[in-house]
């Protein structure tokens, strides 16, 4: 219960801060939500599963960082949410190694589809870092959908899915958003998705048997 109270107290404080410009504000708060779910991950059964996604949650706390810190640093925030999701996809694979075609071809749909878009809105010295993302972030997607329907515990497989996607959204929109077309709602759109994201792939590391309590 206690890492929910500080989970929420961060994600509205954030908020608050967003809907009022306060950039320090944000800048202290917005590492809360993910600080919360590492130390709830914490009472999840021991695996190299659980491992992985600790770690991929605390690349995910120095990219929340980055990206809120004065001035531009866009580039080195991609590079720590890039960690992330390789940790996460390590996490995934620990677990299941089938192919699965199916997930294979939404991921790539997904990828290509969100990269066509950014490309040709023009990203400048930014194509390279957003193409490589752009495939990290569509891997790990993939590997997350490939775990449905296996002998991983399907609750376990749900909750992983639907962070993956959810966090798929909202780097989405984020790029959208910096790239293709500004549009008010978006700080809002993607932190939420973001939360949503992050809490999905951690309750995935406890099992069937154990309920979540954040």
């Amino acid at each position: 219960m206690g890492w929910l109270i500080l989970a929420l107290m961060g994600a509205v404080t954030f908020l608050y801060g967003v809907s009022t410009h306060a950039a320090l504000l944000c800048l202290l708060v917005k590492p809360l939500p993910v600080l919360a779910l590492l130390g709830w991950l914490h009472d999840a059964p021991p695996s190299d599963y659980r491992r992985w996604i600790s770690l991929g949650l605390i690349f995910s706390l120095l990219g929340d960082v980055l990206l809120a810190w004065p001035g531009d640093l866009f580039v080195f925030g991609l590079g720590a949410f890039l960690v992330a999701h390789l940790a996460y996809l390590k996490a995934y694979l620990s677990d299941c190694k089938r192919l699965a075609v199916l997930p294979l071809v939404l991921a790539l749909g997904v990828g290509a589809m969100l990269l066509g878009l950014l490309i040709s809105s023009g990203l400048g010295p930014l194509l390279v870092p957003v193409i490589v993302y752009g495939t990290a972030i569509s891997a790990m997607l993939w590997r997350a959908l490939a775990r449905l329907g296996t002998d991983v515990p399907k609750r376990s497989a749900l909750l992983a899915a639907g962070g993956a996607v959810a966090f798929v959204f909202s780097d989405s929109v984020i790029g959208i958003d910096r790239f293709v077309s500004p549009f008010h709602a978006a700080p809002y759109v993607i932190i939420l998705s973001y939360w949503l994201g992050q809490w999905g792939i951690a309750a995935s590391a406890f099992s069937q048997s154990k309920r979540a309590s954040l």
